[in-house]
């Protein structure tokens, strides 16, 4: 579906239909600013932008529950909420933004069930709690029921609950629409507007706005093996880069315990919840030994890490499917669950399991293994979603720039997200997010005065001298477009010699990294475009096979483990084969419309653009915290690195402190 009429200039533009951008629509329309305005006769201009139909946003994908402390099955504090974030992100969280997020959790629950998201229900009729893993009472003593659920669908009925309130309120929408570029003015203090490709017609399209927010979703395609769909290529992040702007805390990926083996299918943190055990390959239930007091219900690094630990004893299991490959995986057993409470409770995870593993969860182990899960960082944001640049501790608010859900970080999650706070995340923050666009656009274009309203929402006459650089970024866009098409494959007789030397480029990269030197593009590769060019242009490589060899790197690199020997080898990779790669992939065919090759091949850009981040955060920060685990430097380092990390493309990692309130960094144990 594509809007009527394309407006030359729009108040709000939203970026990403998942949680997050739906809640941002929502906070926007229903905020008292808004409905002042109206009652004024002022309609606001809003438009939001997904590259896939809504109700197939990667929020429908989330399955155990979403966090608040409403007390409805054990007494519960938002106070204990709280603690148990900042505790689970290994105190590099901001402690005013979990604050936030702890007590204005059950609002937004109830808020969601009002719109009509269907919980579970306790007999009683109130809302139903599971436990989650790190969640507790009395600051840490014991586990707690804190996730509200919906059998194990909780992020369907989200989704499908906010879309539905959002058509009812008018919103309009640009489905299988791709934003390729985000304009900002030239001293990149202020947004202008969105480039995006229709990809029904194969029309770009230069979209002026006051307000621009992105809700993109998160990275897990950087990883072969994640619970993430194939959409999650982290646009938001990289067009943020690509416009000059940094990233925060890139270095944390949150790897899930139990992805379904070989396959990285997420079976949800509820099937632990429910009694569902972890098990090696001797029958042990392990985790007592590293969580003696949450056992499989330690926060999800703890575990992911423990697994791996058990691996490496070789009481690891192979996948049934392949009995003969490696011992890579243990055990879930969710034997001791009652088949119809499992029928229950768990529908969703039962039907993953007799589908894509051919087992029988009642009666037989599951194999499983950690798998690339959440971004906890990402574009850095103020409490209202406002997008900031981070330089020797203070904060520049690019004006009309907002983010929410997991591309952005407003730092709740720290270095290690709990269970239950990702969708709070999204829907809170971006409502919050969505109310700030609403107090923005409904201010005069002078910006004087909070309260008063202007005669109309848009005044192109303010915004003349700037729409140049929104149309400028759309010719851009369209020459690239046809540079991508006009020379596109259409003859593989060159690509086995072509993609032989770069496989030959790899070996001599990863040789040059044991030798602890650097290895250097051959000549094909080299920064002259006439060269690059003569050596690409017939090169018969593509986007899928690219980012598939990205995930395998990075995988090595960066997988619950790492060191600088695995950062490093990932680097000469990235920079002698990859980049050359991606700047040569063309299109396999000649039109612009439907041309899936055409947005893989901007999503790979995408991609290589956030690796080099992540890896070169992760080099930067010398110590273990949360997620993120460096076998050089296994201890966490509060001295030197009690900081977020400020990434943009081609600079040095700078440092920004982190908000402590009332809670000193201390020991993270479970």
């Amino acid at each position: 579906m594509s809007p009527e009429h394309v407006e030359e200039m729009y108040d709000a533009i939203i970026v990403g239909a998942g949680a997050a951008g739906l809640s941002a629509a929502l906070g926007l329309l229903r905020s008292p600013a808004i409905q002042t305005a109206r009652e004024n006769g002022a309609e606001p201009k809003i438009l939001v932008i997904s590259k896939l139909q809504p109700l197939r946003s990667h929020t429908g994908s989330a399955e155990g529950g979403i966090a608040a402390s409403l007390g409805n099955v054990e007494h519960d504090d938002w106070h204990w909420h709280y603690y148990d974030t900042v505790k689970g992100g290994d105190w590099l969280v901001d402690q005013d933004a979990a604050q936030v997020l702890a007590q204005y959790a059950p609002e937004t629950v109830i808020n969601l069930e009002r719109s009509g998201a269907a919980f579970s229900r306790t007999a009683d009729g109130h809302i139903a709690q599971r436990r989650f893993g790190g969640h507790t009472a009395d600051f840490g003593h014991a586990p707690i029921r804190r996730a509200a659920y919906s059998a194990d669908r909780v992020g369907h009925q989200i989704l499908f609950a906010l879309w539905q309130q959002c058509v009812a309120n008018g919103v309009e929408f640009a489905e299988e629409w791709v934003v390729t570029d985000l304009v900002l003015n030239e001293s990149k203090g202020a947004v202008r507007g969105i480039v995006a490709f229709d990809t029904h017609t194969g029309d770009v399209h230069a979209l002026h706005a006051r307000t621009v927010l992105l809700a993109t979703g998160g990275a897990g395609r950087l990883f072969h093996t994640t619970t993430n769909s194939w959409d999650l290529t982290g646009d938001g992040m990289a067009l943020v880069l690509e416009a000059g702007l940094q990233l925060e805390d890139m270095e944390f990926i949150q790897f899930h315990p139990t992805g379904l083996a070989h396959s990285g299918i997420l079976l949800s943190e509820a099937v632990r919840s429910e009694g569902g055990v972890l098990r090696n390959a001797r029958g042990e239930a392990f985790m007592q030994h590293y969580a003696p007091e949450h056992g499989d219900l330690a926060a999800r690094d703890v575990v992911s890490r423990a697994i791996i630990d058990q691996v490496e004893q070789g009481l690891g299991v192979p996948d049934p499917k392949d009995p003969d490959g490696p011992h890579d995986c243990v055990w879930l057993d969710m034997t001791g669950i009652p088949t119809e409470h499992m029928q229950q409770s768990l529908p969703q995870v039962l039907e993953t399991i007799r589908t894509y593993a051919d087992l029988d969860p009642s009666r037989d182990y599951v194999p499983i293994k950690p798998t690339a899960h959440y971004t906890m960082g990402g574009i850095p944001i103020s409490l209202d979603g406002e997008v900031y640049r981070g330089h020797e501790g203070t904060r520049g608010i690019v004006q009309g720039l907002y983010a929410a859900g997991e591309c952005s970080c407003v730092s709740v999650h720290g270095a290690n997200r709990l269970g239950g706070n990702s969708l709070l995340d999204a829907c809170l923050f971006g409502n919050r997010a969505g109310a700030a666009i609403a107090r923005k656009i409904t201010q005069p274009i002078t910006g004087e005065g909070d309260a008063a309203i202007s005669d109309a929402f848009v005044n192109a006459e303010a915004n003349n001298a700037n729409e140049d650089l929104v149309s400028v970024s759309a010719e851009r866009r369209r020459a690239d477009v046809q540079q991508l098409l006009s020379q596109s494959v259409n003859s593989s007789d060159s690509r086995d010699g072509l993609l032989s030397g770069h496989n030959a480029e790899i070996n001599t990269a990863n040789e040059a990294t044991d030798a602890g030197t650097t290895a250097m593009p051959s000549d094909s590769h080299d920064s002259d475009d006439n060269s690059t060019n003569n050596s690409a242009d017939n090169l018969d490589d593509n986007p899928y096979e690219l980012m598939s060899e990205l995930g395998e790197a990075m995988e090595r690199a960066l997988a619950v483990r790492c060191d600088a020997h695995s950062i490093a080898t990932a680097r000469t990779w990235l920079r002698n084969v990859a980049s050359s790669r991606v700047q040569a992939l063309r299109s396999h065919a000649s039109a612009a419309a439907f041309n899936q090759e055409l947005t893989a091949i901007w999503e790979a850009r995408h991609l290589t653009t956030l690796a080099d981040v992540v890896l070169r955060a992760s080099d930067a920060r010398h110590e273990s915290r949360g997620s993120l685990y460096r076998t050089d430097f296994t201890e966490r380092d509060d001295e030197h690195y009690l900081a977020h990390s400020m990434t943009a493309a081609d600079e040095d990692v700078l440092w920004q402190p982190v908000h402590i309130l009332d809670m000193p960094p201390q020991a993270r144990t479970y």
